[in-house]
């Protein structure tokens, strides 16, 4: 089933050439604003781990790795779902103190992905990770944190209209962020689906950040599944932006402050995950031998979409795509990298 939908009378605002030197700045003027204002040194990162560290991210659980073996190592690898444990423990090797922190590009391959508007094989974020002391482990500090990342992303948007008036059409971005748990959606919108009661908030309250997401809610079931092993679920969430041209509510980060020992070993136990407590990274986690943090990956190609005013992730970022989408794309005169 076609998945993709091209709104009707839709045009690019930028042609291929304009939209690829956009991206190019508009990444430069997010990172250069994230970094200063989160205080934030840029390092490099893997595209892949050893399998039997634990490092990886398993997503919602059923996500399958790419994996290979590296021969001369001994060694089994896995591409990356992201970096949300590896970031961690880099603060933790590489001596971050209090306050400081790190971001990097991180790229991808989620082989398993549904493909349609938003969603690719290929997944590239910013990935961002910050030491904190104890007394910032409550919801304030997240919020402040959230409306820091957001004014990032409305001064970014700014310079760009300036250099290329076209965009001068689209909405500017809210820097008033709307806080709501998904306790508090749920119990507004009990018949509707997660996805719908983002939507029917975001469309009245265009920056959100929805908080609360993967413990169960009162009706039993998670808003929507998150690792037991990097957010606490208590203190956590995804950054929304409503987007007017495809009519949805269109998630830009997933971040959170990330568990302590004491989270980490209850989340566990609820997920039913408790044979990674045997693993190098939970169990270094679980002795206390890791920074406390708070992090988060921002989708740079959704950030593309959304700036630009694009209709497919696929006009920001190259991949594969299904026939179907290849024709419905061409028919509609959308160019797919």
């Amino acid at each position: 089933m076609l998945t993709t939908v091209i709104p009707q009378g839709y045009a690019p605002l930028l042609n291929l050439y304009d939209t690829q030197k956009a991206i190019g700045l508009l990444k430069r003027l997010f990172e250069d604003d994230l970094g200063g204002s989160l205080n934030l040194r840029r390092v490099s990162a893997p595209l892949f781990v050893e399998a039997s560290t634990g490092l990886n991210d398993d997503l919602n659980g059923v996500e399958r790795p790419v994996s290979f073996d590296v021969p001369d190592a001994g060694r089994d690898a896995q591409v990356v779902h992201s970096l949300a444990k590896w970031k961690r423990l880099a603060l933790h090797r590489y001596q971050f103190s209090v306050g400081e922190g790190l971001y990097t590009d991180m790229n991808a391959i989620r082989r398993d992905e549904e493909l349609d508007n938003l969603h690719s094989v290929y997944v590239d974020q910013w990935d961002w990770e910050k030491v904190i002391a104890p007394r910032d482990r409550n919801v304030d500090y997240l919020k402040s944190v959230v409306s820091i990342i957001v004014n990032a992303l409305a001064n970014t948007q700014a310079t760009l209209r300036s250099v290329y008036p076209q965009l001068s059409v689209l909405p500017l971005i809210d820097r008033e962020v709307s806080f709501v748990s998904a306790q508090e959606l749920e119990d507004r919108w009990p018949e509707l689906s997660p996805k719908e009661r983002e939507d029917a908030w975001t469309r009245d309250h265009p920056t959100t950040f929805l908080m609360g997401i993967g413990g169960a809610l009162k009706s039993g079931k998670p808003h929507d599944g998150r690792a037991p092993d990097y957010d606490d679920w208590g203190l956590n969430g995804d950054i929304l932006l409503w987007n007017p041209l495809l009519n949805h509510a269109f998630e830009i980060s997933s971040m959170g402050i990330r568990v302590s020992p004491e989270s980490l070993d209850e989340q566990l136990t609820a997920a039913r995950c408790g044979h990674r407590r045997e693993l190098p990274f939970h169990r270094a986690l679980l002795a206390g031998e890791l920074p406390l943090t708070i992090g988060g990956g921002i989708g740079q190609s959704r950030v593309s979409m959304y700036l630009l005013g694009k209709a497919h992730i696929g006009e920001v970022q190259a991949s594969i795509w299904d026939p179907r989408t290849i024709q419905a794309c061409r028919e509609a005169g959308v160019i797919l990298l």
